[in-house]
């Protein structure tokens, strides 16, 4: 069974709690144009209002019927919401058929966000669609990048060169060349659980040595910055760190990248 429950922004005001909560709030019929808004078009709407109107499609007052019954579209919100069962069958046929068109007109209402975020950054939206599954969904995608997280950091403890890049890319002027293995495991665990999407990114980055090196020649002022340009001497290597990546692997540069190499080393 699928079900969405729509909810309404609480307004503060000096009203008690109580008396807020037991308020009748209503999402109402709207026009676009001259025509009032509809939940569903063509065929699927006659198939659905077929069995909901009092005249069969086809028949001459079925036009004014049909918009009548949008223009009388009201859906009662309370406090905790209105649940919709939006389930259908094999071919498609909602189980509850007013429940499903209430919910497609919501959908396309202007009042009516896709989210609670979406309703709280737009002061013109008083109501939102919450889907449980949705939910669930995003929280098990979350969770799987978190598990992926973890197994790349266990990879990496037997592998302290690779930590120590790995947390050069990841945290500007760590220096982790000056910090003991496990200052460097406990920082990368923190960033870890901080953001697994971002470490499981750069863990897995197939370019993380070259991103690294170019990394510390920005520390030790080897390549400059200008805005998010790398600078080496007076060329300019890439406009951002994704150019300067692709410079580091042509072999055209290898007489400019080996000389950046010795600057650095000297500066070490």
């Amino acid at each position: 069974m699928k079900k969405v429950i729509i909810r309404r922004k609480e307004v503060l005001n000096h009203l008690p709690k109580e008396i807020r909560a037991g308020a009748k709030v209503t999402i109402g019929s709207v026009y676009v144009g001259r025509q009032p808004l509809k939940g569903l078009e063509g065929e699927e709407a006659i198939n659905l209002l077929k069995n909901i109107l009092d005249v069969p499609p086809g028949h001459q007052d079925w036009p004014k019927k049909e918009k009548d019954f949008w223009a009388s579209m009201r859906l009662k919100v309370p406090f905790e919401g209105v649940e919709l069962d939006i389930s259908t069958d094999e071919d498609g046929n909602p189980f509850n058929p007013m429940d499903y068109i209430y919910y497609n007109w919501c959908k396309k209402h202007r009042l009516v966000a896709s989210t609670k975020e979406e309703m709280m950054s737009d002061g013109r939206k008083k109501f939102y669609i919450y889907d449980p599954q949705k939910d669930l969904l995003k929280k098990n995608a979350t969770i799987q990048i978190s598990k992926e997280a973890d197994k790349e950091f266990i990879k990496l403890t037997g592998n302290a060169d690779k930590m120590r890049m790995l947390l050069r890319v990841l945290s500007k002027g760590s220096k982790p060349e000056n910090m003991s293995s496990i200052e460097v495991e406990n920082s990368l665990y923190d960033l870890k659980n901080q953001n697994a999407a971002k470490f499981l990114k750069a863990a897995t980055d197939k370019d993380l040595e070259i991103k690294a090196e170019i990394a510390e020649m920005v520390e030790h002022s080897v390549i400059r910055m200008i805005g998010n340009q790398h600078i080496y001497e007076d060329e300019t290597i890439g406009e951002n760190v994704a150019d300067a990546i692709v410079y580091f692997k042509n072999k055209k540069n290898s007489g400019a990248i080996n000389a950046m190499r010795a600057q650095l080393k000297e500066l070490k």
